[in-house]
C-alpha cells in the first residue's frame, strides 16, 4: 500500500492512497491540473483514481471536486451531511447524477481492494470524519482537521503502518499573529485545528515498533512553519510518556506546494 500527499496545508488539500489494484484520493482541494500533474509525480494519472474520500465540505478540501467530478466521473464517498453541505456550495455547479456514495463513521466499505473506514473528527464542518485504509494486513490513516483527540482517536488510529497527521499550527505564533480574535477563538477550540504540540502529544500515544512514517499535515501558512511544527512534534515524543525517541521513527512535513515522497508500506 502506498501513500502520498499530493499538498497539504491551510489552503489546499489532497492525499493519495492506493494498491496495486486500487487507487483513492482523500479530498480535492486544489485544481484539477495540479492534482493531474502530483499523480504523474508517482506514475498515475487522474483516470486511475476509483473513487475520492472527502473529509469535509471546507474549500481548502473541495476546491477541485466540482471540475473533477465532472471531467472524470469518479465516485464521490462523503457522509450524509457532508454530501448536503457540498451540494448547497454554490461555487460546485452541477455535479453529475449519481455520483455521490453515502458513507458513515465507524461503518467498513471496500472500494477494490482496499477497506476504508471513516471515523468521526472534532471540526467545525457538518459531519466531518478522517479515514483509515487497509489492505493485506497494512493500514494508513488521514488524520487532519481537529480540535481535539479522545481515547475514541487513538483507538481508531491504533497499530497503523503509516499516518499523516495534523499540526496545524504554533498556539504562540497564532496567538501574537494578524487573525482576527473569532479566528484565533476557533482555531484554537475543540472544533478547530491540533496544534504542534497536540500532535506530538496524540502521536505519542500511536507509536509503536512497526509505524514506518508520519507525515505531519496541514499547517498553517500564516501560523507555523515546516521546521517548527517538525522541531515541535519530535520534542513532545522524545519527552513523552513513551518508550520511544523521535529519531526512532520516519517524521517528515506534507509540504504546502510539493508532494510528499511515496510512502510504501
Amino acid at each position: 500500500m502506498r501513500l502520498c500527499s499530493i499538498t497539504s496545508g491551510s489552503s489546499g488539500n489532497c492525499i493519495f492512497v492506493g494498491s496495486d489494484a486500487a487507487s483513492l484520493l482523500i479530498d480535492v482541494g486544489l485544481s484539477g491540473k495540479r492534482i493531474e500533474f502530483g499523480l504523474n509525480e508517482i506514475d498515475r494519472t487522474t483516470k486511475d483514481i476509483d473513487g475520492i474520500l472527502i473529509t469535509h465540505e471546507h474549500s481548502d478540501h473541495i476546491k477541485g471536486l466540482g471540475v473533477v467530478a465532472r471531467r472524470y466521473k469518479i465516485p464521490i464517498y462523503a457522509t450524509p451531511n457532508t454530501i448536503g453541505a457540498i451540494l448547497t456550495n454554490g461555487s460546485m455547479g452541477k455535479l453529475p447524477e449519481g455520483i455521490f456514495r453515502e458513507i458513515c463513521a465507524d461503518a467498513q466499505y471496500t472500494i477494490g481492494d482496499l477497506s476504508v473506514q471513516p471515523f468521526t473528527i472534532s471540526h467545525d464542518a457538518a459531519e466531518p470524519v478522517g479515514y483509515r485504509i487497509e489492505n493485506n494486513g497494512k493500514a494508513v490513516a488521514i488524520a487532519t482537521d481537529m480540535g481535539k483527540y479522545s481515547d475514541y482517536t487513538i483507538e481508531k488510529l491504533s497499530g497503523l503502518d503509516a499516518l499523516l497527521l495534523e499540526s496545524n499550527h504554533d498556539v504562540n505564533m497564532l496567538q501574537v499573529g494578524s487573525y482576527p480574535y473569532y479566528l484565533k477563538k476557533r482555531i484554537l477550540s475543540d472544533w478547530g485545528h491540533l496544534s504542534n504540540e497536540s500532535a506530538g502529544q496524540l502521536l505519542c500515544h500511536l507509536l509503536h515498533d512497526n509505524m514506518k512514517a508520519i507525515l505531519l499535515g496541514h499547517l498553517s501558512q500564516e501560523n507555523n512553519y515546516p521546521d517548527l511544527a517538525y522541531e515541535a512534534v519530535c520534542a513532545e515524543v522524545t519527552m513523552g510518556d513513551n518508550p520511544y525517541k523521535a529519531k526512532d521513527f520516519d517524521i517528515k512535513v506534507a509540504r504546502r506546494n510539493a508532494i510528499s515522497g511515496l510512502v510504501e508500506v
